[in-house]
């Protein structure tokens, strides 16, 4: 039995074709469930290959916003520009790269553009991006190319790979999102050491072609295999209404419950759950591109040397990244809101121990919360990218999550531009200082979160 109350089992058969018929299987709030196609049925080979393609695509992207700040040095001498222009390029890549999230989710789910033809897209947005960077050495120009055709390049890969695991994996999606998520960050790392040791105004060219031209090839031959499953799909080895199954699954399950039904953008925004959490993205994304765009930056300024600032950027990628990964296995465990909370407090709390490693000039302390703030601006994202078809559904993910997402590039803006002008205002510590505080009041705010449409009673207990 469940604690939530079962209507009548409603199925009809539907053959879609004669070796793929499947069920249609209503719950208690009219949710629909289609049943009894197996991922082989539908893609001819087993839905893993759904993560482990969207994760490499996310790795070679992973070098735009991971290692652009141990670039910025040699851009700007080669160049010929102020460190405002490089942080603001960045700022403008940011805010193109989650912008695109919502009307690219609206083009998928109207038919009009296929994940496979948004990943070609943007594998080759992605290399105009670089070239720009490599060759144009007037600022607006590089904006554009870089901060404008490469975000939305960028954007186009991340939400189709993000959006692409949460629809194949409905019934335990935390540690695949959280997986494939987590190539985002340290996938960046060789490219850290590069810009670091191997980067100079003698080679800047042949290095940043050859980076676009690794993005584009990887994006564009992961691509030839995607493919959405059926709206309503759900695993044939789970059972929607008990949850019967696979014992992980069904304790995942048990945690975090398929939501109520399937919410239309609007129906979503309606619920105020989705403004929240475009709130809660703003804040903590803001905070986490704050300390990837500043952390060399103030190592240097306090004094510790080269290996230890390059070391602190590589460790916050692999952190930021391998955290995605264990958050999202969390959550399955945990519960998705309690893992939230978490993450955002551990973030505030690095940022005040950033500030106080700088204080004791201790390059230990300071690689340590590096580690600290690493993981919790990278593990964030998974979350936010399974709560959503948690609460929401599949059917309309790829667009509600680009409405969520969203609020990134408003984050861009605070977390690059802004931060840099709040550092000349109120130096590395008063900036530090404000980030650990937004995001606290961040962490109250996401207390407030709850799955719409369901009574606030504990979750179905998984079936024996």
């Amino acid at each position: 039995m469940t604690a939530d109350p079962i209507a009548k089992n409603s199925t009809s058969t539907n053959p879609d074709a004669a070796h793929r018929p499947y069920r249609e299987v209503t719950d208690a709030h009219g949710r629909v469930f289609r049943v009894g196609e197996t991922d082989r049925d539908i893609l001819g080979h087993s839905r893993k290959l759904m993560v482990y393609l969207p994760w490499i695509a996310m790795m070679a992207i992973s070098v735009f916003e991971y290692a652009y700040g141990s670039a910025e040095d040699t851009l700007s001498h080669a160049h010929g520009w102020t460190q405002s222009n490089t942080f603001w390029i960045l700022s403008v890549w940011v805010f193109f790269q989650a912008g695109i999230a919502f009307p690219a989710g609206w083009l998928r789910e109207k038919g009009l553009l296929t994940a496979r033809r948004a990943m070609y897209i943007g594998s080759g947005l992605c290399l105009v991006g670089f070239l720009a960077l490599s060759h144009l050495s007037n600022v607006w120009l590089a904006i554009l190319g870089f901060g404008v055709v490469g975000g939305i390049g960028a954007g186009l890969v991340y939400a189709t790979c993000i959006n692409m695991v949460g629809k194949w994996f409905p019934e335990r999606r935390g540690a695949k999102t959280g997986f494939v998520n987590g190539g985002f960050a340290y996938g960046s790392l060789p490219f850290i050491f590069i810009f670091n040791y191997g980067f100079d105004t003698a080679n800047y060219h042949r290095v940043l072609d050859l980076i676009g031209c690794y993005i584009m090839i990887v994006v564009f031959g992961s691509a030839f295999f995607f493919k959405d499953p059926p709206k309503n799909w759900w695993p044939a080895d789970i059972d929607p209404l008990t949850y019967a199954g696979n014992g992980k699954n069904a304790a995942s399950l048990a945690k975090n419950p398929p939501a109520a039904k399937q919410y239309t953008p609007k129906e979503a925004v309606r619920t105020g759950m989705l403004p929240l959490m475009w709130v809660l993205i703003v804040m903590t994304a803001g905070v986490s591109i704050f300390g990837i765009s500043f952390q060399v930056d103030y190592a240097k300024e306090v004094g510790f040397g080269p290996l230890v600032a390059a070391s602190s950027m590589g460790v916050m990628a692999v952190i930021n990244g391998i955290g995605r990964g264990v958050v999202g296995w969390l959550s399955d465990k945990w519960g998705r809101k309690q893992a939230l909370v978490f993450v955002i407090v551990t973030l505030g709390l690095a940022q005040f121990g950033v500030i106080w490693a700088g204080d004791v000039r201790s390059e230990a302390l300071f690689l340590f919360f590096a580690f600290l703030s690493g993981f919790g601006g990278g593990a964030f994202y998974p979350l936010f990218a399974a709560l959503t078809p948690d609460y929401f559904g599949e059917n309309y993910n790829a667009t509600n999550y680009g409405l969520v997402y969203s609020g990134k590039l408003i984050s861009g803006l605070f977390g690059g531009g802004l931060g840099s002008m709040v550092v000349a205002a109120w130096g590395y510590d008063g900036a530090y200082a404000l980030a650990g505080a937004v995001s606290m009041v961040a962490a109250v705010l996401a207390l407030l979160l709850r799955q719409p449409g369901r009574a606030r009673v504990p979750g179905p207990a998984p079936a024996a």
